[in-house]
């Protein structure tokens, strides 16, 4: 059988595995307003195995609990949801938590006994829980603009609907992205390529900043954004919402709705969302790129309309040891780009690229990206068995307007380069609590198929396969005292498929003939590859104050365009090559976080030191292609050094003050750019929060207004060919509130949000754009509803 064959067969196993018997035990705790200390009736208790709700008293009871490590959602309407954890090996007849108003305190809740908050401070890595309330205040066009509030979490954004994550100004490969379990696998090496995940089908993410391959494997060097399943719903229930949106600058139109339900064992998901946009302003008549200008029809950015069309649906099955769930989901999105991005060969264009703003000309580029994952969770005794599979099919096209290049003629249509990645996974762990201690292991396998088609060769067909075995151990010293350590070891391998041009090329021979050829840009090659990780790290809890931490060593294994490309890449007008003889990238950093949370006031530092010893970038060399400049990929040794600031405060019971501040310093100590920093590097940058949190106002529920000014200083520490970049500021206002709009019903959530209020001319260091001198987006208002489905 093969390994697709073995994978699916798997998946289809798993997903109806029977249940398996364990001794249960019964939990009984009180549900309290954090401000009034009164009860709160008719709060959810939610986990995988069980189900409550508080009485009129506050008083909530738990049966049937599997003993083992527990976790469970505490929800209330109008107040921050929070998920505890409780080691449950006894009946527990007390678990007093405490439920803060989300109107006027947004940072969570507290929780007495075991909570989800105090877990994440145990851990000695680096984690930034991010909830349901922190996505829906702070909601942008795609999931990383939203996730960018987070400090040492920027973004590079590809127009206005598509950004890619940046985690201390390392991105690409060297982030994980990892939903349901799995690990998204895409075309993410490309620099115009977003990520293609559905942000309303995103109800928390757990952001981990420094290396994370000791459980992500390859790819996890700078840090992983990870995507939970959403928390399991309640017996007997069924909830929804339909998500509304407007926005100004580019026209936007977006809708998104969701459904939730579950009889006794068995429940589901569904969500379908669709947003069309037009092109997107900017603040400038006119661009001035390499000398020639570049007018702006009503401050339109041509061509970067665009639509998105994304649908889910999961169905699962729990019982009292047993929880698994299927995910199907497919993402779809076509974007138009800025007509002069892709080599300047615009100029001489017929296209009437300003006849319409929201119709989508050459270039442009479509990505199809569907996905079936299972979660299966088995408890057993003290063990807790993770079994995850998954199944994803990346297409991608993207098209450019078809004129000859050197040798090229002029090809037949417009389809520049095409890829189709299959990816087939399985994860598989084993969690046992032997006493004070927490050990783990656990297996990681994963193919991928690549095959290429268009006429804009980059990169070769390729097959390539991982395979990862981890162990660690968490182990509690004393109480508040915990140490963690772990290793990992990972095979790669890398098959590439050989190519030949599909026109010929005159080729001048030594003995002063010439010849016309097809040549061979790609050769079929088998490389393998080995890597150890490891981290070892220790947290401190002291009151309200804990201190982290860790040392870590990651890798990631090269890729097929960093191994074997060799071809002009006309979207950055240059040609580029690969290197067979490319070694993995290791990394090794050192972590330090302290955290203050007291009452009313909270503070945070967390620096980090890094070093590669073979870090692989693309240089530019004194060659040239076709009059094209060649840029190859090389390694050289990187040190970097700096972190991240915050600090908050609430002040006559309403206002909140939020500073936050990140430095990133890179510097390359050999190679060609020896002394230079690494591309796409965030300059030192601070944003500074205001939210004000009213009483009730007519139908207006605890509305909630916010005021965020960003500073970002002048980043002139650049690679060539970069460019300086401008420091700037923005203003952002957004105005936040539920409406009881009809008695007997839910309230309906309501964002008004200005962002760019003074309409700047800015440029942000990380986009896209940036690189041809266009600014950042102008003014825009937005407006969103949330409408809840009784």
């Amino acid at each position: 059988m093969s390994c697709a064959g073995l994978v699916l067969y798997l998946f289809c196993l798993l997903s109806f595995l029977p249940a398996v018997g364990q001794e249960t035990f019964t939990v009984k705790g009180l549900v309290i307003d954090a401000d009034t200390r009164a009860p709160l009736a008719g709060a959810s208790i939610v986990g995988k195995e069980f189900y409550a709700v508080s009485a009129s008293d506050g008083e909530f009871t738990l049966t049937r609990v599997p003993g083992g490590n527990r976790e469970f959602e505490v929800s209330y309407l109008g107040y921050a949801s929070e998920r505890v954890v409780l080691h449950v090996d006894s009946d527990i007849t007390r678990v007093t938590i405490v439920l803060k108003s989300s109107g006027t305190e947004l940072r969570g809740v507290e929780v007495y006994g075991k909570s989800h908050e105090r877990r994440a401070r145990e851990n000695p890595v680096g984690i930034i829980e991010v909830s349901r309330e922190f996505m829906e205040a702070n909601r942008e066009n795609s999931l990383m603009q939203t996730l960018s509030r987070i400090p040492g979490v920027t973004t590079i954004n590809i127009g206005s609907g598509q950004s890619k994550p940046v985690i201390r100004g390392l991105g690409f490969n060297r982030v994980s992205v990892v939903q349901n379990g799995i690990k998204h696998e895409a075309q993410q090496w490309g620099s115009d390529h977003g990520l293609e995940i559905d942000q309303y089908d995103v109800e928390r993410v757990r952001v981990v900043k420094g290396p994370a391959s000791l459980l992500y494997g390859s790819d996890a060097l700078a840090g992983v954004v990870d995507i939970p399943a959403p928390a399991m719903p309640g017996p007997h229930s069924f909830s929804g919402s339909v998500n509304l949106l407007g926005e100004t600058n580019n026209n936007l139109l977006g809708i998104s709705a969701g459904v939730t339900g579950r009889k006794e064992k068995w429940y589901y998901r569904g969500r379908l969302t669709f947003r069309d946009y037009a092109d997107y302003k900017v603040p400038a008549d006119r661009i001035n790129f390499e000398g020639y200008i570049f007018e702006l029809h009503k401050r339109h950015l041509r061509n970067t309309a665009g639509e998105e069309a994304n649908a889910s649906f999961s169905v699962g099955y729990t019982s009292d040891n047993i929880t698994s769930e299927t995910f199907f989901s497919n993402v779809y999105a076509k974007n138009g780009f800025f007509a002069n991005a892709h080599g300047l060969e615009v100029r001489s264009s017929e296209i009437d690229y300003d006849r319409s703003a929201r119709d989508t000309d050459l270039p442009f580029h479509q990505v199809n990206h569907f996905k079936i994952t299972n979660n299966t969770t088995i408890t057993i005794d003290d063990h807790t068995l993770d079994i995850d599979l998954g199944f994803q099919n990346n297409w991608r096209e993207e098209h450019s307007e078809p004129v000859p290049h050197g040798h090229m003629p002029k090809p037949d249509d417009s389809r520049e380069r095409e890829f189709r990645k299959q990816t087939y996974t399985l994860n598989a762990g084993d969690t046992y609590v032997l006493g004070t201690h927490t050990l783990a292991g656990g297996i990681n396998l994963e193919l991928q198929e690549n095959s290429i088609g268009g006429w804009g060769f980059l990169i070769p067909a390729y097959t390539r396969f991982t395979a990862g075995i981890f162990a660690y151990d968490q182990f509690e010293v004393r109480p508040g005292l915990h140490l963690q350590a772990g290793l990992r070891y990972d095979y790669g391998m890398m098959k590439t498929r050989s190519y030949y041009d599909w026109f010929p090329t005159e080729v001048n021979h030594p003995d002063g003939t010439s010849s016309s050829e097809y040549l061979q840009r790609a050769v079929a090659e088998t490389l393998h590859f080995d890597n150890i990780s490891a981290s070892a790290g220790i947290s401190y809890l002291s009151g309200k104050t804990t201190y982290k931490i860790n040392l870590g060593k990651s890798f990631r294994i090269p890729l097929a365009n960093e191994l074997a490309s060799d071809g002009v890449n006309y979207h950055m007008y240059r040609f580029e090559k690969g290197r067979a003889d490319l070694d993995p990238e290791s990394s090794y950093q050192l972590d330090v976080d302290v955290s203050h949370e007291g009452e009313g006031f909270h503070f945070g530092i967390s620096p980090f030191v890094n070093w590669f010893d073979n870090y692989i970038y693309l240089n530019p060399t004194s060659s040239y292609y076709e009059t094209l400049q060649v840029y190859e990929y090389t390694q050289s040794e990187v040190f970097r050094i700096g972190g991240e600031v915050s600090a908050g405060t609430t002040l006559f019971g309403r206002l909140h003050i939020d500073l936050s501040g990140e430095y990133v310093h890179s510097r390359q100590r050999s190679g060609p750019k020896k002394g230079f920093t690494l591309p796409f590097s965030p300059p030192l940058s601070g944003l500074l929060s205001v939210r004000y949190g009213s009483g009730d106002f007519l139908f207006f529920r605890q509305p909630v207004f916010t005021a965020d000014y960003k500073v970002a200083a002048t980043q002139d520490e650049i690679v060539p060919p970069e460019e300086s970049t401008r420091g700037y500021e923005v203003l952002n206002l957004s105005w936040q509130t539920d409406m009881d709009l009809f008695r007997d019903y839910p309230p309906v959530g309501l964002r008004l949000k200005v962002s760019n209020v003074l309409d700047t001319r800015y440029y942000n260091h990380t986009s896209f754009y940036r690189l041809i001198a266009v600014p950042e987006a102008g003014r825009n208002l937005s407006l969103s509803l949330t409408i809840p489905i009784p």
